[in-house]
C-alpha cells in the first residue's frame, strides 16, 4: 500500500520542481498587458460594488494594495538588495522609485521629490501611471484615482520596512504619490547623518 503511494507521488511531481527548490534569481516577470488590465478593472468594480464614496472605494484598494506591498517586500530586498535592509528615507525611496516600481511597471518611477516646506513629506510622480490607463472614470467621481492601490503597495512597503508612513494617491502632474512619513523616521535619520 505505502510502495503505491509513494510511486504515485512521484509521478505526479516527476520533472516538476517545488516552488522551494526553485532559485530566488529573477524569473520573466512579464504579465499581459490585457490580463492586467482585465484583473485589475475587476478588483475595482468589485471594490465599487461594496462602498458608497469615491474616498471608501480608494481605501478598499490602498488596503488591497498593503497586501501585494508586504508580500513583494521581502522578495525584492533579497533579489536587489541580497537581503540588506535601508536604514536611510533616501535610500529607502529611491530602492521603491527604482527597483519597486521596475518590479510592478517595467520602468523607474518619474520623478521623486520632497517637499519645500515640510520634511517629512515626499512625492513620487508617474505622468502616466499603468495602473490608470485602462480605468475610464465617470464624470461624477473625476477625484477617483485608482492608484490607490499602488499608494497602497508602497506604503505597506515603507512600514514593514520601518519607515511609517502614511501614503495617499493625487492628480497633480499625472497622479502623485504622497508620502508623509512619522516624525519617528524623520528623527531617526537626522540622528543616523548626525553619527
Amino acid at each position: 500500500m505505502f510502495h503505491n503511494v509513494q510511486k504515485m507521488d512521484t509521478r505526479f511531481t516527476r520533472g516538476k520542481s517545488t516552488i522551494l527548490e526553485r532559485p530566488l534569481s529573477r524569473p520573466k516577470t512579464e504579465v499581459s498587458l490585457s490580463a492586467f488590465a482585465l484583473l485589475f478593472s475587476e478588483m475595482v468594480q468589485y471594490c465599487q460594488s461594496r462602498v458608497y464614496s469615491v474616498t471608501e472605494l480608494q481605501t478598499r484598494l490602498a488596503e488591497m494594495g498593503q497586501g501585494v506591498g508586504a508580500s513583494m517586500l521581502d522578495v525584492l530586498v533579497l533579489r536587489e538588495k541580497n537581503g540588506k535592509r535601508e536604514t536611510k528615507v533616501l535610500n529607502m525611496l529611491l530602492f521603491i522609485k527604482v527597483n519597486v516600481w521596475k518590479s510592478l511597471f517595467g520602468k523607474e518611477a518619474d520623478k521623486l521629490e520632497q517637499a519645500n516646506d515640510d520634511d517629512k513629506t515626499y512625492y513620487i510622480i508617474e505622468k502616466d501611471p499603468l495602473i490608470n490607463a485602462y480605468i475610464s472614470v465617470p464624470k461624477e467621481n473625476s477625484s477617483l484615482n485608482c492608484a490607490a492601490f499602488t499608494a497602497g503597495i508602497v506604503e505597506a512597503i515603507l512600514t514593514h520596512s520601518g519607515f511609517p508612513a502614511k501614503v495617499t494617491a493625487h492628480w497633480h502632474k499625472g497622479t502623485t504619490l504622497m508620502i508623509k512619513f512619522n516624525e519617528s523616521v524623520i528623527a531617526r535619520d537626522k540622528a543616523l547623518d548626525g553619527r
